[in-house]
């Protein structure tokens, strides 16, 4: 069983390693943007997407990583695990229809409610002991899941038709286009950076460079948020005006 995932924090990460480790799996976990993620996809028959919703939605980096590669899902069997910080409604199901789209058969979905990314906003902010207590839940649920998957009936949350209603009516309807394109609203303080590149080896989408000492983003954001969480000068923003909190998932583990 081969583990992929798009992760900004590394909630999507943790979960996956812990539940392929919880399988006994030795294949591994492995980003998108991994050089060599196509071949390991092909070298394997069964994989368990592990990624992080967006205003209950794929993020945009994933939906072009799957529809880009879409001969490469005929006949895998995929299990899909959705980290989320408050509510998709079906997170695993909406990355489970469009695999299924290119022949994909999909034999389970995960949810996890996790410690929200979004370092630039006060609305999702929880206490550090909240969030701590939000990873022990979704580690024992992940533990539970791996155990239901060992007795021949794997967990389907996300997956359904009532799932889908949820999710299109949670939050879908009205925040579509949130993660439709790419975004050019990436913000980065001249006062506050100090050119260090961090930022730029980070991006998943080569989004971002350094000029005059002082980093550049253009416009291809896919709002991962690991520059805004891991900028040491708390330089960057995105959908808020300054950072409240950064927040990794070592932070709470």
């Amino acid at each position: 069983m081969l583990g992929v995932y798009f992760s900004g924090t590394g909630n999507s990460r943790y979960a996956l390693e812990r539940f392929l480790g919880g399988c006994g799996e030795t294949a591994g976990a492995y980003a998108i943007e991994d050089e060599n993620i196509t071949e390991r996809i092909k070298e394997n028959e069964e994989i368990i997407f592990s990624y992080s919703v967006q205003f209950s939605n794929i993020p945009k980096m994933l939906k072009d990583f799957i529809d880009g590669n879409a001969p490469l899902w005929k006949n895998k069997k995929i299990s899909v695990i959705a980290t989320m910080g408050l509510f998709s409604g079906d997170g695993a199901g909406m990355l489970a229809r469009r695999l299924k789209k290119y022949g994909a058969q999909i034999t389970g979905g995960l949810h996890l409610k996790m410690p929200d990314s979004i370092a630039d906003e006060k609305a999702l902010k929880r206490s550090r002991e909240k969030n701590r207590e939000l990873v022990r839940m979704a580690e024992s649920k992940i533990d539970q899941a791996v155990q239901r998957l060992k007795n021949g009936k794997p967990p389907r949350e996300g997956i359904g038709f009532l799932y889908h209603l949820a999710g299109l009516f949670g939050q879908r309807l009205y925040f579509s286009q949130k993660t439709k394109h790419y975004t050019d609203q990436l913000k980065i303080n001249p006062e506050k950076c100090v050119g260090c590149g961090k930022c730029v080896g980070l991006c998943p989408m080569k989004n971002l460079h350094v000029k005059d000492h002082v980093a550049k983003a253009e416009d291809r954001c896919t709002m991962c948020y690991r520059c805004v969480n891991l900028c040491p000068n708390q330089a960057v923003t995105l959908w808020g005006k300054q950072v409240i909190e950064q927040g990794t998932i070592e932070t709470y583990l």
